[in-house]
């Protein structure tokens, strides 16, 4: 395959950096990552901290990047520690921009994955990006954040935001619900205990959010910030429905008043309108689909 540039993905060894790496390859791009991990063997990918400037640098100097995907990040909304969101998701992000337009020849396109958190608790409907941002937690305060400041280096950098609402697959993290649900059935676990069972969520496939990526890339709507959804919620109750019907497997669910979130966000639904008008068309795998792949893997 041809090579048709170089891509730097940030968080290449998290939940999502692998999905959007192997979009990338497909795409003809020789892909370079950082992340938190110990560099190893990989000549592909380089340890770096978000916080060290320095390092940072180095890298970008290093890899000389076409195209930037930038997915490290303090993602977990109930994380304990508070500070993290502002010192990863801001400031790790103007440090890894500050990085970027330090380059003799900055990339083509830079991609930042903020978050759908950034709507709060929002009325009913479907979400625009036109929606005022209210967040609810500092997750969504950081995201906003970040996104308000990396606009003041659109001078400098062609940026492309989006804000992409929950989705799931292999690989992530049983802190977060549907991947929790998934790792109990497949112990085949008599009992979960869970938060509140009737919020509504677009639990959509890592597979489809990395494509969707993959081809903001290819079109580089530089200034834009995107939604990237489906505008397909479910309940918990229906993910632990669907689970026992693939599986056969029943389970007894217990709400745990620990895991109520006291500022949860009861509905996030996207409009995938203007995804869909930039990049064309985009199919996101059923739930079920995607419920029977994280079963059977």
């Amino acid at each position: 395959m041809k090579v048709t540039g170089r891509a730097l993905v940030t968080g290449l060894r998290g939940f999502t950096g692998h999905y959007v790496a192997a979009e990338l390859v497909e795409a003809g791009f020789e892909v370079f990552g950082i992340g938190a991990a110990p560099a190893d063997s990989d000549k592909h990918y380089f340890q770096a901290d978000l916080g060290d400037t320095d390092s940072l640098k180095r890298v970008v100097a290093l890899v000389r990047p076409s195209v930037v995907v930038h997915l490290a990040a303090k993602a977990f909304v109930a994380h304990n520690d508070v500070n993290s969101f502002y010192q990863v998701n801001l400031i790790g992000t103007r440090n890894l921009l500050e990085s970027l337009a330090a380059l003799d020849s900055p990339p083509e396109c830079v991609l930042l994955a903020s978050s759908a958190n950034v709507y709060g608790n929002t009325a009913g409907g479907m979400l625009s990006e036109a929606m005022p941002p209210n967040p609810a937690n500092d997750y969504g305060v950081s995201k906003l954040a970040m996104e308000q400041m990396a606009r003041l280096w659109l001078t400098k950098i062609p940026l492309v935001i989006t804000r992409p609402f929950n989705y799931t697959g292999v690989g992530q993290s049983e802190d977060f619900a549907v991947a929790k649900i998934v790792g109990h059935f497949r112990r085949r676990a008599e009992i979960i205990e869970l938060g509140n069972l009737d919020v509504w969520r677009e639990f959509n496939d890592v597979r489809a959010v990395a494509k969707a990526y993959r081809r903001l890339v290819d079109v580089r709507p530089i200034g834009e910030t995107v939604n990237v959804c489906s505008g397909v919620t479910h309940s918990l109750r229906e993910v632990i429905n669907l689970a026992q019907e693939l599986t056969r497997h029943q389970i007894q669910v217990k709400v745990n008043p620990a895991f109520v979130r006291t500022n949860e966000v009861h509905s996030l639904c996207g409009d995938p309108s203007l995804l869909r008008g930039l990049i064309g068309e985009w199919q996101m795998p059923p739930l079920e689909d995607t419920l029977r792949w994280m079963l059977n893997f």
